[in-house]
């Protein structure tokens, strides 16, 4: 990226229609915020589900806009004074202003996807360990690599907090130009089905892109109207990749691959995957919760995880599939895997390092914050048979209330205790939200408490905890705050753990 680019080249890739104004002009700056537009710059109008884009046309134009790219499917006329085009500012219409906003970031920032190894993946679960394990192995193999994602984009040793699981076509252009100018070889990322949806990967051709899983998630308004719609999302990404790496044992990956271009190799514990796991075994003991089994197919190998259960072996099944396409070293590759933690996901406090005292029971902490979730990890929990599973959750305010009764009603059917709190109350009343969560645990003969003040719900789990048991503090995950009334106080799971248990 220069000081300037012409826009015949800012939209070089872009099928679009220059209704004003000259190609051979310079823009000094791209943005879609309004707020953003400096002297020369180029602004995209996007029709977002809070705001229209066009209706900020005579505010981009003060601001000293060169280029304003609209949508043809729009009037935009009416927002021009006059309904006159002023002569200094180029005009170019198309039909899709969010994917033609992809396409000029990627020119904008010198097109650096194709300067790296790209490596996509989307689904309903995994995403996030799995990027992690690629990106250890991947680290720990001499291969440079970012990462992006929902907890952070990851840029050498620079760590940004993260606000979308897949960022704004922009952000992800610019954190690829940094990579690139970082010495990275290769960037590891999360590719959610509303950035798929809303063409925020547009133009990045993958090396690898990877489907884990998918089960009917993000249904509603703002987000997907149908999971036929979901389904149709993630495949999007299967005719962006050069190879395809699939989770072969899910029921949906056929109708995934429907119009796939890529080439496909499988993983998983069927007998027509690609990269096949066998011999699982259950490692167990108080503070520590794993799993070890065997490789073969493509990859021949034994693989020991300090994360529990089957999920854990899809997820490092896969990184094992993605790191094989760099010959990483068999020895490295199994300590990476072995050594990966991830923050917020099944992410087990070491006791002994806190209170030598207190490392009879294993607690964690988890971001499963809907019942699908849930259900999943004290299922893989109860594969352990622990003495008790004790599950510490709240819900999350100005969200679905059906996720209330349904979490309730997961944590009464398979926890032997539940310890019911608050979570992200947002503009709600605590209370009001633990009712609601209440009356779904009420369906069961589940035994709960009710204590609002999280610090204080895990400080009785703790206090009460029994040799055996096995806590889980769930639905916050990373996050480091609880937000009240609009405002963000900090509050980290781990960190009032440690001090409950101190």
């Amino acid at each position: 990226m220069g000081e300037a680019m012409k826009i015949s080249n800012i939209i070089e890739k872009i099928n679009a229609s220059v209704i004003s104004g000259s190609c051979d002009a310079d823009v000094t700056g791209l943005t879609s915020d309004s707020r953003k537009v400096t002297a020369g710059g180029a602004f995209v109008c996007i029709m977002g589900a809070v705001s229209n884009g066009h209706t900020y046309i005579q505010d981009v134009i003060g601001r000293g806009a060169g280029l304003i790219v609209v949508s043809s499917k729009y009037d935009y006329m009416q927002h021009f004074s006059d309904a006159k085009i002023p002569e200094n500012v180029t005009v170019v219409e198309t039909d899709d202003t969010r994917l033609a906003y992809a396409l000029m970031s990627a020119a904008w920032f010198g097109y650096p996807a194709e300067k790296l190894f790209t490596i996509g993946i989307t689904g309903t679960k995994g995403k996030t360990t799995t990027t992690y394990m690629i990106r250890n192995v991947l680290e720990s193999c001499g291969h440079k690599t970012g990462l992006i994602g929902t907890i952070e984009t990851i840029i050498g040793d620079e760590h940004k907090p993260a606000h979308n699981t897949t960022p704004e076509s922009y952000e992800i252009q610019e954190s690829f130009a940094k990579m690139v100018e970082a010495g990275c070889e290769a960037v590891v990322m999360e590719v959610s089905s509303q950035g798929l949806m809303l063409n925020r990967t547009a133009g990045i051709q993958f090396n690898i892109g990877v489907f884990t899983n998918i089960e009917p998630d993000h249904i509603g308004p703002n987000e997907h109207s149908s999971f036929e719609d979901y389904l149709s999302c993630k495949a999007k990404l299967f005719r962006q990749c050069d190879i395809g790496i699939v989770n072969a044992d899910d029921e949906h990956v056929d109708r995934i691959l429907a119009n796939a271009t890529c080439r496909v190799e499988k993983y998983g514990f069927s007998e027509t995957a690609d990269i096949r796991a066998a011999d699982k075994e259950l490692l167990y003991e108080h503070g520590k919760l794993g799993t070890k089994y065997h490789v073969s197919g493509l990859v021949n190998l034994d693989i020991e995880l300090c994360m529990p259960g089957n999920f854990s072996i899809y997820n490092s099944l896969c990184a094992i599939a993605v790191t094989r396409h760099f010959n990483v070293d068999e020895q490295r590759l199994k300590k990476a895997l072995y050594d990966v933690r991830v923050r917020g996901r099944i992410d087990i406090v070491d006791l002994a390092e806190v209170n030598a005292s207190r490392r009879d029971f294993t607690i964690m902490v988890d971001y499963a914050h809907n019942a699908m979730a849930l259900e999943s990890l004290l299922k893989t929990l109860k594969e352990y048979n622990p003495k008790r599973i004790v599950t510490v959750f709240g819900c999350g305010g100005n969200r679905d209330r059906d996720r209330r009764f349904e979490m309730g009603e997961v944590s009464g059917r398979l926890s032997d205790f539940t310890i019911i709190t608050s979570d992200n109350p947002r503009n709600e009343e605590p209370e009001a939200i633990i009712a609601d969560i209440v009356t779904g645990i009420s369906r069961t003969s589940g035994r709960h408490v009710e204590i609002a003040d999280r610090r204080e719900a895990i400080k009785y789990a703790v206090d009460n905890a029994q040799p055996g048991d096995v806590i889980v503090v769930a639905g916050k995950g990373h996050e480091d705050y609880q937000e009240i009334k609009g405002v963000k106080h900090h509050m980290d799971d781990r960190e009032l753990i440690i001090e409950a248990v101190r």
